[in-house]
């Protein structure tokens, strides 16, 4: 692989011995990736800051100590602590300090204190066209995909390497030869007010994320001004499901005015209909018809400032069951300034910030099932948290705590 004289300059020492490793690591991926060459990411996205064991705190740590600061814009993912609710998350006193040490180590590097698996819902955004290295399933494809700038699917440690370098490999989903679609959905006869919905959303993301793998997708059929919300959950749940990075929506998303425009040579076809979205929903609920319901988690990927004003205009009274809503600092501080959060607090509801419900241990003494409009929540939360879940839409969720037992429209999914 080529690199240039300022890469190699940083290779050897010239900013630090933070700044060489971070250079060797992306050098090394660009060789196990095949590429030519290092390109300029105008920006990051970092995983890397949520704590999983001492190895991700060691490498923060070293990069901290060699003099190691980021480049390039960067925004810092979710943590393992809720630093706007202390005593929210249940870590022992070790844990939630080796959690709170990886948090600053990130900082100290000069990464934005942002926490949040929605970087797409801060003002600054990536343009059509820029290069970033994003981490976390559902930024990445809501970049490529939404956004149509471009990213590789990056993941602790490459991210903050790349944020340090200013650099990444010129390969994958960065080049225009590997965004074409192999794979088009078209949509047969699926109510257009389900599709509205983003347990509609979610529920074809299921679909499509099973069925194209690592695969680049396209869907025909999807309203030309379906919102960012829903669009959010199809690429996160696709993500989940599957391996997708990038899919087109033909007529929304902005690489895909036209199928032609998008499509790659041999591309298979496929049909989905109102049968085939209800059987997704189905997948996603993993509790049985007549179970017992313990509490609602909202917000995964982090909930929007529309999906917030959703909610409170939906909240008519106090929840009889807890009920857990996961959104960014950002989104919350504008919440509040707009005057939405006594609504939702009044009625009960707790606020999850910085973190998330289904990757650290929030939910407490919960009896029975959790119900959740999020497809990325009902995929994880059986495995990472050993409950039983309910799928349905946030207005499903909201007359279901409001009752304290499961009550979905099932009309709206023909």
């Amino acid at each position: 692989m080529e690199l240039t004289v300022e890469d190699r300059a940083v290779l050897a020492g010239d900013r630090g011995e933070g700044a060489a490793l971070a250079m060797r690591i992306v050098a090394a991926l660009g060789t196990a990736l095949g590429a030519e060459r290092l390109l300029d990411v105008e920006g990051a996205h970092i995983d890397g800051c949520l704590y999983h064991g001492q190895a991700g705190l060691d490498l923060a740590t070293r990069l901290v100590e060699g003099g190691a600061s980021v480049g390039v814009p960067t925004t810092l993912n979710v943590s393992s602590l809720d630093l706007l609710h202390p005593g929210l998350v249940r870590l022992d006193d070790e844990t939630a300090a080796q959690a709170r040490a990886l948090m600053d180590a990130y900082v100290t590097l000069g990464c934005r204190p942002t926490w949040t698996c929605a970087p797409y819902q801060l003002p600054e955004r990536p343009a059509l066209g820029a290069h970033v290295a994003w981490a976390e399933s559902n930024a990445i494809v809501f970049a490529n995909s939404v956004l149509g700038a471009r990213t590789d699917r990056y993941g602790d440690f490459v991210d903050i390497a790349a944020a340090i370098t200013g650099r990444a490999p010129a390969s994958g989903l960065h080049l225009d030869r590997h965004r074409g679609a192999s794979l088009v959905f078209r949509l047969a006869g699926v109510p257009e007010p389900l599709l509205r919905t983003t347990a509609g959303g979610a529920a074809l993301g299921h679909l499509v994320g099973r069925r194209s793998g690592t695969q680049v997708p396209a869907i025909v059929g999807l309203p030309a001004d379906t919102d960012e919300d829903v669009l959010k959950a199809l690429g996160a749940t696709a993500a989940s499901s599957g391996s997708v990075a990038l899919f087109h929506a033909v007529g929304r998303t902005p690489e895909a005015p036209t199928l032609e425009a998008v499509l790659a040579p041999g591309a298979g076809e496929a049909t989905i209909g109102p049968d085939d979205l209800r059987a997704a929903r189905d997948e996603l609920t993993s509790a049985s018809a007549d179970t017992e319901l313990g509490a609602v988690s909202l917000g995964t990927p982090h909930a929007s400032l529309d999906e917030l004003r959703r909610l409170a205009g939906l909240l008519t009274d106090r929840v009889r069951i807890p009920v857990y809503v996961n959104t960014g600092r950002a989104t919350w501080e504008e919440a509040r300034r707009r005057g939405l959060a006594p609504t939702i607090e009044d009625a009960g509801v707790t606020v999850v910030t910085d973190t998330c419900t289904y990757v650290t241990p929030i939910l407490h003494g919960v009896e029975g099932a959790v119900m959740t409009d999020s497809g990325k929540w009902a995929w994880y939360a059986p495995g990472n948290l050993g409950v039983d879940v309910v799928f349905g839409t946030l207005e499903d969720c909201v007359r279901s705590a409001l009752s304290g037992v499961v009550d979905r429209d099932e009309e709206l999914w023909g």
